[in-house]
């Protein structure tokens, strides 16, 4: 895997450096590599993580094979391309489409459906089980992804990510209506210190998140929302959501069975019977990693969370 040092990060470490363009892999197991003469800065072994790099600097990495049963294997699924060209692919995620392989989940993932289409043509950056894959959504969460179609693509969509200059926009269907027309929430999430599984402020490594949401339609007893991650923690706008009280309807880690409360019969059934959390990344814009030409792309609400939103519409309309 061949890497140039961008600009931004001139006279970093190179595990810093690394670690910045190679989000999907440790910074220990980057000093490891490097510790075992696996980088390689302008053809010498870099030999110590602390080493100086400069911009306009090449670096290679020499990752160790995977085990050929780690390897994903093309599968025809199908896929909603929203833009494609050499560096780049923007992927309209269905809810229940795995990203990549995991614990439990072997095929049938958004890699497995990505090496059908591309083949070799996917960035390697951040493993040979996740080729071009810069970012994710959680399983349930469907919307505007990015793809990267090779190593130098996925190092310039990275270090966007990094440096937060990436605009995302979701659409959140929620329990409750914020008194508030907007708000800003920024809070310090981790893996919860009484329950792995799930995000929260009540952790042992909390690490900084900030999220601004816009109230788009009072549902009375649901709302709608605009919400702008600034940061991309994972679970982040399902956890600091819950965190004021208005947890995504359907998502039953952070909200529980909260539509038990709702006074509505037909609010109180679509709302108990809605699958997954009602959360859809909707907008993306970025710096084309060519090009550096501002784009922005788009993925309309899909069905099941239309029909959700229509239905808490019906249920709440003032008899004729």
């Amino acid at each position: 895997m061949d890497l140039t040092i961008p600009d931004e990060l001139d006279g970093q470490r190179l595990d810093r450096a690394l670690a910045a363009l190679l989000p999907d892999h440790s910074r220990a197991r980057l000093q490891r590599l490097i510790g075992t003469g696996g980088v390689l800065v302008e053809g010498a072994v870099a030999g110590k993580p602390s080493l100086p790099v400069e911009a306009g600097q090449r670096v290679r990495i020499e990752l160790p094979p995977e085990p050929a049963s780690e390897i994903p294997r093309p599968q025809a699924i199908e896929l909603a391309v929203l833009y494609e060209d050499d560096d780049l692919a923007i992927i309209d995620k269905p809810t229940g489409l795995v990203v990549h392989a995991g614990a439990g989940r072997h095929d049938a993932t958004l890699v497995n459906a990505l090496l059908h289409r591309y083949g070799d043509s996917l960035s390697h950056c951040g493993g040979h089980d996740r080729p071009g894959i810069v970012h994710r959504l959680d399983k349930g969460t469907s919307g505007v992804m990015a793809v990267a179609r090779n190593d130098r693509a996925h190092a310039a969509l990275a270090g966007q990510f990094k440096a937060r200059t990436v605009a995302k926009e979701y659409a959140a269907l929620v329990y409750g209506c914020p008194r508030q027309p907007g708000g800003l929430i920024e809070l310090p999430l981790g893996r919860d210190r009484a329950d792995r599984t799930k995000i929260s402020p009540h952790t042992d490594r909390p690490r900084d998140a900030s999220t601004r949401w816009e109230l788009a339609e009072d549902l009375h007893g649901f709302a709608l929302l605009r919400v702008f991650p600034r940061t991309g923690r994972t679970h982040q706008v399902r956890a600091h959501l819950a965190a004021i009280h208005h947890p995504c309807v359907g998502d039953e880690r952070y909200a529980g069975a909260q539509w038990k409360g709702i006074a509505d019969p037909a609010a109180r059934r679509a709302a108990r019977d809605f699958p997954r959390p009602a959360l859809h990344a909707r907008r993306l814009q970025l710096d084309h990693p060519r090009g550096g030409e501002r784009l922005a792309f788009e993925a309309p609400l899909p069905d099941d969370l239309r029909a959700l939103l229509d239905a808490l519409r019906r249920a709440v309309a003032p008899e004729p």
